[in-house]
Order: C-alpha cells, then sequence, then structure tokens
C-alpha cells in the first residue's frame, strides 16, 4: 500500500488560535483525506511551537510559567480538531522531552559531528517577533515589516549551522523541482535569494539570554535556537533516530507540508538543508498559502478584527440551529472563498453570501430536490436499492455521464496542483448542471422520461457527495445517508440576513 505523509507548520503558542490558522489545517486535512479516499495510508501532522522568547515574555506578562502559559494555549489548538472536524492523526508539542527533544538532541549531534554545526562569536540584528536574526534588506525603514518593529542588536557566541555547504545543492534542487514549491512564484523568490549568498545561520542562543527552549546536549549555557529546533518537529513525530522509529521507516518523507508565505525561507531553505545534512529524502511538496485579511485589514488584537473560530462558530451553530452545517460552512468558505496560494479576506457578509447562495440554495436546495421527487416517482422508502439506485446501476443519460466524469477528473487535476477554490468550483458547475437539467426537464410533470431523469439525478449526487468528502466531510455523509434512507432533510437551511 502507498502512503502518505502530510504536515502543516506548527502553531506558535503566543496565542489562541484564529480562522488565518484554520485556512492552512484545512488545506493540509482536505490532501489528507484525499490521500485516504485514494486507498493510501496517510499520517497527518500537526502540532504546536512552544519555545522563544515571545512565549517566556508573555508568559511573565500573566504571572505565569512557560509551561502553564503552553498548556493553556495548546488546548485551544487541540480542540480546533473536533470544532474544524479535522482528521489529522498526531499533534507534536516542542515541550514533549519524551517525544521531541531526545530527537532533536540525537540530531544535534550528529551534524556537529560532521562539522555542520560550529560555534563562533556573532554580532547582528534580532527581531524577537520573528525569533529570527535578519539583516538590513530584510528591514523597511528600520523596521520588521510584519512586526513593525526596528530589532535588536544582538552580540553573543552561538552555535552556527552550515547553510553556506549546501547552497549549490539548493540551488539545483529548487531549479530541478526535486522539492516542489507552489506556488512557482515563491519558487523564484527562493532562487533568487539563493543568488545573493546563503550566510551560515545561528541556531543557538545563550541560555541566560534565551532560557525556555531545547538546552544544547553538552552546552548548558546555551540554548537551542527555536526555529532550528521546531523544524525537527516533523521527525521527532515518527521518532527519528529513537528506538520508536518503525514510523519513519513507513511515512518518510513528506508527500506534501502547508507553510504560511511567512516562513518559506526556513522552510524551502533551512529545512532541505538539514535533511541533506541527515541524508535523508526530501520533502516532495511545500505549499504556501497566504494571509487572511479581515475586512480588508490584517487581524490584530488593536483592531479589534481578529476572529476565534470558535466564537465564529458557535455563532452560526445558533443561528442555524445545525453544528455541523456551521462547521462545513466554514471549511467550505475558506477553501472556496480564498485562493490556495494568495491572500484572502474575510467579512460576515460574504461568509453569509456564500452560505446561502452555495451550500442552502445550492447543494442543499439540489439534493432536497432529487430526494423528495425520487421518492414521490418511485414511492420507495430508500432512493438506493440493492442495485444502488431504483431504476438501474447505470446512467442512462450520456449528458450526465459525461459531466461527471468530466467534474471528477477536473477535481483530481485540482487538488493534485493544490487549487482547492477550483476543485470546489468544477464539483459547483456540475451542481448548476444538475439544477439547469430538472428546471429543462421538469420531472415533477410526470413526464415518461421522468424517472430515468431522476435515476440519473441520483446517480451524479452519488458522485457528488464523493467528491465533497475531502472538503465537507460532514455533509458528504449526510448526503450519503440521505440516499440510503430517502428521507430529505435540510443540510443547510437558510440563513436570515
Amino acid at each position: 500500500m502507498s502512503r502518505a505523509y502530510i504536515t502543516t507548520s506548527i502553531a506558535y503558542t503566543n496565542a489562541k488560535p484564529h480562522i488565518g490558522y484554520c485556512l492552512e489545517l484545512l488545506q493540509a486535512d482536505v490532501i489528507a483525506r484525499y490521500n485516504r479516499q485514494q486507498g493510501r495510508e496517510v499520517w497527518f501532522l500537526t502540532g504546536t511551537d512552544e519555545h522563544g522568547s515571545k512565549i517566556a515574555n508573555k508568559a511573565k506578562e500573566q504571572g505565569k510559567t512557560p509551561q502553564d502559559f503552553c498548556d493553556e494555549i495548546v488546548t485551544g489548538f487541540k480542540m480546533l480538531k473536533p470544532l474544524l472536524g479535522l482528521s489529522n492523526d498526531d499533534f507534536i508539542r516542542t515541550t514533549d522531552q519524551k517525544r521531541h527533544w531526545p530527537t532533536v538532541w540525537a540530531i544535534w549531534q550528529k551534524l556537529k559531528e560532521q562539522g555542520d554545526i560550529y560555534k563562533k562569536k556573532y554580532k547582528g540584528l534580532y527581531c524577537v517577533g520573528c525569533e529570527a536574526f535578519v539583516t538590513e534588506k530584510d528591514l523597511e525603514e528600520g523596521q520588521c515589516p510584519l512586526h513593525q518593529k526596528a530589532p535588536e542588536i544582538i552580540e553573543e557566541e552561538n552555535y552556527f549551522f552550515k547553510l553556506s555547504k549546501y547552497q549549490k545543492q539548493l540551488k539545483e534542487i529548487l531549479e530541478k523541482n526535486e522539492i516542489k514549491i507552489t506556488p512557482e512564484s515563491r519558487k523564484s523568490e527562493m532562487l533568487n535569494f539563493i543568488k545573493e549568498g546563503l550566510q551560515d545561520v545561528s541556531c543557538s542562543r545563550e541560555r541566560n539570554k534565551l532560557s525556555w527552549g531545547v538546552p544544547v546536549p553538552e552546552d548548558e549555557e546555551q540554548t537551542i535556537y527555536v526555529w532550528f529546533e521546531a523544524l525537527i518537529n516533523y521527525l521527532s513525530s515518527l521518532g527519528y533516530l529513537t528506538n520508536q522509529d518503525e514510523k519513519f521507516k513507513a511515512f518518510w518523507s513528506p508527500s506534501a507540508q502547508f507553510i504560511g508565505k511567512d516562513i518559506v525561507r526556513f522552510h524551502s531553505l533551512l529545512w532541505p538543508a538539514m535533511l541533506l545534512g541527515l541524508g535523508l529524502k526530501l520533502p516532495e511538496n511545500i505549499v504556501i498559502h497566504g494571509y487572511l485579511t479581515v475586512g480588508g485589514e490584517k487581524m490584530s488584537k488593536s483592531l479589534g478584527n481578529v476572529i476565534d473560530p470558535f466564537e465564529l462558530i458557535g455563532k452560526y451553530t445558533e443561528k442555524i440551529g445545525n453544528k455541523e452545517a456551521a462547521t462545513d460552512a466554514l471549511r467550505y468558505f475558506l477553501l472556496r472563498e480564498i485562493s490556495s496560494t494568495e491572500d484572502g479576506d474575510f467579512t460576515y457578509e460574504r461568509f453569509e453570501e456564500r452560505y446561502n447562495s452555495d451550500l442552502a440554495n445550492g447543494i442543499g436546495n439540489l439534493v432536497a430536490r432529487v430526494i423528495t421527487l425520487a421518492t414521490k416517482i418511485f414511492n420507495f422508502q430508500s432512493c438506493l436499492s440493492a442495485d444502488r439506485f431504483p431504476i438501474s446501476n447505470q446512467f442512462s443519460n450520456s449528458n450526465f455521464q459525461i459531466e461527471t466524469a468530466k467534474t471528477k477528473k477536473k477535481c483530481q487535476r485540482f487538488l493534485e496542483s493544490f487549487k482547492f477554490n477550483e476543485a470546489l468550483g468544477a464539483v459547483w458547475e456540475l451542481i448548476g448542471f444538475c439544477d439547469k437539467t430538472i428546471n429543462e426537464t421538469k420531472p415533477w410533470e410526470g413526464k415518461e422520461n421522468a424517472p430515468q431523469v431522476i435515476s440519473d439525478l441520483l446517480f451524479v449526487i452519488d458522485s457528488i457527495s464523493e467528491m465533497l468528502l475531502p472538503f465537507l466531510p460532514q455533509t458528504s455523509e449526510k448526503i450519503k445517508g440521505q440516499l440510503k434512507t430517502g428521507k430529505s432533510q435540510a443540510l443547510f437551511p437558510r440563513l436570515n440576513v
């Protein structure tokens, strides 16, 4: 059996989860579900990044230990699984001293012994918000463009990783698509960055300046740099270089790694260089999404526009009267409305428009119409017989067959190139085709071909439920249930707006 290893970036636990991170989780979830649907054994990993100055400072502000602070925040991230209907198989924490730290230490020792990690004095600019050293060319008017703050000048003796050693290999790897970066424009950015010359990167901090992190083995005065250590989660979760590495042997390397555009350099340059140093197979795909804004503005506490996914789904569960519908509505909006690789915007108005037009009046209305007509025309308690459908077990109308087969191919092609919005767009074109056919054939008038039209429509709806499974898993299951029982119930009750 073929296997697939799917990962997200691990969420930084300096704040509660917001819907921007949900976008990444859902993209990865779709690909994990799609791979399972194709008969592959899947390991889908997500988790939390819990070390660094930012977290230590936040914990101090609240009068808590860093560990207690992280434990509270992590609870929210773990609860995203039932909230969003995620199918992740594992959740890794970088504070896990049994699972994560042993692999970090083993990798450190291996790279250090072969000369890829060395110690030297360094003076440079450090952005606490990014938890990273930066250069003048990374700044805009002397400030970090992401955090709108000037970096600190730091002079200390740290360990460094020989990124420069792998410059030529990294260039060839990206040029030859040995790691395929989506979108292509991000690959071009990385190649341009390589052309400017890669510098060795700090992979530790002095422990008196950063105590909250994994200590450097055999050097109690140093802490492993948060980014270097965090990337190792993809290996530690599989038990690499420990006595629990059977899963590593089964699932390495990653089929697809989903990340945000702010961490492209770490994942496209530092991470592959580390893997080259370890002699490990590289990821097949790195998929990069944009930012999610709210009403055209970046989410921030000062603007008061940070959207809590728990509050959002709670609000619409109350309005709709159905938690599964509210969950799948959010899944649909983020996967359909937002471009897979570009920035996107959320507004409540647009969310409700999509809900009513695409879900309530689209798939919901189609399923209700067809099942209602089927039960009347066939007088069946079940729309699905032993032969699957009332009349026959095959399409009678070639147009239905052609359109359904065409949509399946489109959906597959778009999913394999990580174009989630376009895959859903293709499915909704098929829904529109079905609605048009019903309006043209008027099966409720009792014409001679009415039973066959309805039978064909049942075939199409069954196919649509299969195509929707990776995107809207609960809705897909509900459709299948209604086809089996012949009892129609609103999938998405209409919102009054």
